[in-house]
């Protein structure tokens, strides 16, 4: 059996108990790649170990690829992405390049941090209001900060997908066992309430 990390289920599961609002759930599918993209950014101008393979092409002035941290963070993605669940990682991974190749390009242009970082804290603003006015239940970040960094861009992936049919077995069980993981929650929310009265 595999370790729960990489077991798509349940990560999928823990992840979707805390987006089952469609308002909430559009918010990500907007904002994670945005918050992914300007994490990007940062991380490429971050100065490179001299171990690092010296790799530098410009496609055009949008689209710029180098060996830097931006680099290493989205093979890491990736790879995790692929041991999750094969399929959507390779139908993510043109994004993935994408994502990566415009961050690398941006980064390198004067003048646009300032715009990076009013982009990914007006996103995180937006995703916290989702989930305090939509969903009505704290961000996962809090309970499990690096798997919800992590599974975040997989997650409104699949969502999307999701929507246009892939793999319906998978979603069932993921909705299957987020009705169970809400049912809980609000189960222990009320027995907490009763507690304090």
């Amino acid at each position: 059996m595999a370790p729960q990390i990489f077991d798509v289920e349940h990560q999928l599961i823990f992840y979707g108990a805390y987006h089952s609002n469609k308002w909430n759930i559009l918010i990500h599918i907007i904002c994670v790649p945005i918050i992914l993209w300007t994490a990007q950014i940062f991380v490429a101008s971050l100065p490179v170990p001299q171990a690092f393979p010296t790799i530098h092409h410009t496609f055009n002035q949008y689209l710029e690829l180098e060996f830097n941290w931006t680099t290493v963070l989205s093979i890491v993605y990736q790879v995790y992405y692929l041991i999750l669940e094969p399929g959507a990682a390779l139908l993510y991974a043109p994004q993935m390049i994408l994502s990566t190749l415009s961050a690398t390009s941006f980064a390198h242009r004067s003048g646009t941090m300032s715009t990076a970082v009013a982009l990914h804290v007006v996103s995180w603003i937006a995703q916290f209001f989702g989930h305090g006015v939509a969903e009505g239940r704290a961000p996962a970040l809090l309970d499990n900060l690096v798997g919800a960094i992590f599974l975040a861009p997989l997650f409104v992936h699949l969502e999307i997908l999701f929507a246009l049919g892939y793999n319906p077995t998978l979603h069932k069980k993921m909705q299957n066992g987020v009705g169970k993981k809400i049912a809980q929650f609000r189960r222990d929310a009320k027995a907490a309430e009763r507690r304090q009265q």
